[in-house]
């Protein structure tokens, strides 16, 4: 692979076979570097790919007369996929070699740009570079350049048309702060603007998701602490954490510290800097609505895995529902409870609920995901019943059972009252009066009051 995109990037200087500037030799080396076989693969040797880069700036530079600039984009990635696949050594190895040849004691190099997530004066593959400069997410120098600031978003969406979406843009893809200036992600603004003057879209989409596997959350999610998923919880409903940023990290420290992936959120972009960092701690959020998504798409994700590791213990706590176990139904809530992170639904979908009906909402989620793994169970989410509209309602057919939930959060946590309160709605709206015209013999109703990650539950 590397050789095809060095190769093709060589390719674009063809006329270098035709320049009277280079010498023989040279151009027989350019053309070892575009050479390929009858197959179209790039035949370039080892010791020619490692000295690659430097070959094609000295002929570059001879051609024009003057120094050459080098930019490489996403220069960690490799690396990165390298650390996730087990062959990390070796691709430190190579791009020491490649890079070290091209930067260092290069006299045809007027400058080179990197970038990439991790601050790169740690990682060894540059060691002995000159005149380095490095320049992060904390730094004022070109804070502008790191993507588009709110006067430029401005100018776009009134340039397009589309000064009514500010708003939705900058709920969506705003909220990052280089050094002290707020910054905009530049591919979502662009991708939107795109897809609005297309009109295929009317509503601002997440871009992010397409462009990143993501898999740093659900890697921090499976070694998190409890105090961890907490601290999770809290950045997902909108709060702040404090947290010491080590900026330079290398992908082998990741593993010796479960403190440095808060680092990794940090410089990877799913975290941000809520102000200027004084002291030794920054604090954290998360920067905008789309980045939250990625989070609690995450989350659920992530505890569905757990819970279906143990299939036992699932079937065993959904079969206590049929069975009208009361206690075996607390027992089994209250430990998903202690695992999962509570997620406060706060999204435009969710307007005019109060908090409190946000808090149930969460609790109605995980349960609905625990049923979703039966099968032959038929759940269905506020369905229309009696005279309203029951929280959770199941039907199993080989068992003619039928099962209605209600869920109440309760302040303070006063579980009995919340439970009576729960246990009445279900009789005074008779919930379960479509479960019996649907077949059901047996009908299951629980009352089920939560407070944090506990819970109580009755039957009626």
């Amino acid at each position: 692979m590397l050789r095809r995109i060095i190769g093709r990037e060589a390719m674009r200087f063809r006329f270098l076979l035709e320049s009277d500037r280079i010498d023989d030799t040279e151009r027989s080396q350019y053309e070892a570097l575009i050479g390929t076989d009858k197959t179209g693969t790039f035949t370039m040797s080892d010791d020619l790919l490692k000295d690659s880069l430097l070959m094609l700036s000295q002929f570059l530079q001879k051609h024009y007369g003057q120094g050459t600039v080098m930019l490489i984009d996403e220069y960690d990635v490799p690396l990165d996929k390298a650390y996730r696949a087990g062959y990390y050594d070796s691709m430190v190895e190579l791009i020491r070699v490649l890079f070290g040849s091209a930067f260092k004691t290069n006299d045809s190099l007027k400058f080179a740009v990197l970038t990439g997530c991790l601050r790169i004066s740690r990682e060894s593959i540059f060691t002995g570079l000159n005149n380095f400069k490095v320049y992060t997410v904390k730094d004022v120098r070109y804070n502008e350049y790191f993507g588009f600031t709110d006067a430029e978003v401005r100018q776009m969406l009134e340039y397009y048309g589309f000064s009514d979406q500010y708003g939705a843009v900058r709920e969506w893809y705003d909220g990052y702060l280089f050094g002290s200036l707020g910054i905009y992600c530049p591919w979502d603004v662009i991708n939107y603007c795109g897809d609005l003057r297309d009109g295929s879209v009317t509503e601002p989409q997440n871009y992010w998701v397409n462009t990143s596997s993501n898999d740093i959350i659900r890697r921090f999610l499976s070694r998190a602490k409890t105090a961890d998923r907490n601290d999770i919880e809290q950045l997902v409903n909108g709060n702040s954490i404090k947290k010491t940023i080590r900026q330079e990290l290398t992908y082998r420290d990741l593993d010796s510290n479960p403190d440095n992936l808060w680092s990794i959120l940090f410089t990877t972009g799913y975290l941000t800097q809520r102000s200027a960092q004084t002291g030794e701690l920054t604090e954290l959020v998360i920067p905008n609505r789309e980045i939250r998504w990625i989070f609690i798409r995450q989350i659920r994700e992530w505890f569905r895995w757990e819970t279906e590791k143990n299939m036992e213990n699932l079937e065993g706590f959904c079969r206590a529902f049929l069975e009208n176990d009361t206690a075996a139904i607390e027992e089994g809530f209250n430990t998903y409870l202690k695992k999962t992170i509570s997620i406060r639904d706060t999204i435009a979908g969710l307007a005019g609920k109060t908090k409190k009906e946000m808090k149930e909402n969460f609790y109605h989620g995980i349960l609905l995901g625990l049923f979703g793994n039966m099968d032959g169970w038929d759940v269905q989410s506020n369905a229309e019943s009696g005279d309203g509209y029951s929280d959770i309602s199941i039907e199993i057919e080989d068992q003619e059972t039928g099962i209605v939930i209600e869920l109440k959060y309760t302040e303070n946590a006063s579980f009995d009252t919340a439970c009576r309160e729960a246990m009445k709605q279900i009789n005074d709206r008779n919930y379960g009066e479509k479960l019996v015209d649907d077949g059901m013999t047996t009908i299951r109703k629980y009352g089920i009051a939560c407070y944090k990650r506990r819970c109580k539950v009755i039957s009626g």
